[in-house]
């Protein structure tokens, strides 16, 4: 079964992470198709792409197989492993045509990073964010260009290293998602903005959405992949995934906290 189902309606392209059995996690396979769907519709003759996720999350982060298999994994296939992800990323965030993020529900780790790729998102009212990395020794590095240029230095520095979680008010004021609207008005809210990306220059929404990126781009640090295989690799996240995996909190964590 395929992992992203597209559709269309005109020139307004639907993608949906189609994996709702595990929350729509991202794995190997999803990073996959999603790169290679985002790079087609990028140079054809659609004109918006709307980012869902099926069922009643976005995206749930990680694939638990994925998290257990990394344990096992070389530096070198570590490394890779990171790219891979940070690969989609940035064609999902340097894709030509305007993105719209149709928030459906939670949205953590690598699920807020495909949020602040896109140009424009609408997430329903009782939506769930967080940067849940730090909690189990790791960072966010592949999502941090991003969310940095999403919600800024300050913000992002109080949320990566608390790893709590905030709500979709919380992360509109944050910049985060753009509107928050009823599960009911979720449609009605993506369609309006559709229409109004579809009253633009097309070379023109390209150009700025160019401009922004290249405005930021000190934001993105060039061994992102390598800060986190090497955190990866380290006896605390190897703590961490396996007290996650097992259910049961890490060595850190204070019994009365």
């Amino acid at each position: 079964m395929s992992e992203v189902l597209l559709t269309r309606d005109g020139p307004v392209a639907t993608i949906t992470i189609n994996r709702p059995e595990i929350r729509n996690a991202i794995g190997p396979s999803l990073i996959a198709q999603l790169t290679q769907l985002f790079q087609v519709l990028s140079v054809d003759d659609t004109r918006v792409i709307v980012l869902t996720g099926a069922g009643t999350a976005f995206s749930a982060g990680a694939d638990i197989d994925w998290m257990r298999a990394s344990r096992d994994l070389t530096m070198e296939a570590n490394v890779a492993d990171a790219a891979a992800a940070r690969t989609m990323f940035e064609t999902v965030d340097t894709c030509l045509k305007p993105v719209v993020a149709r928030v459906n529900g939670p949205a953590l780790g690598g699920g807020v990073g495909l949020v602040a790729c896109a140009d424009i998102a609408i997430a329903v009212e009782d939506a769930v964010f967080g940067f849940s990395e730090v909690r189990l020794g790791l960072i966010p590095a592949m999502i941090s260009p991003y969310v940095l240029r999403s919600i800024g230095p300050g913000h992002a520095r109080a949320l990566f290293a608390s790893g709590r979680r905030f709500g979709a008010a919380e992360a509109q004021r944050l910049g985060l998602v753009q509107e928050v609207t009823s599960a009911n008005g979720l449609d009605d809210a993506v369609s309006a903005a559709c229409a109004e990306l579809l009253r633009a220059g097309p070379h023109a929404v390209a150009a700025a959405k160019r401009l922004v990126r290249d405005a930021t781009a000190s934001l993105a640090l060039p061994d992102l992949a390598e800060r986190l295989a090497d955190l990866r690799a380290r006896p605390e996240a190897q703590e961490g995934l396996s007290a996650f995996l097992e259910k049961r909190d890490p060595y850190w964590t204070s019994n009365d906290s």
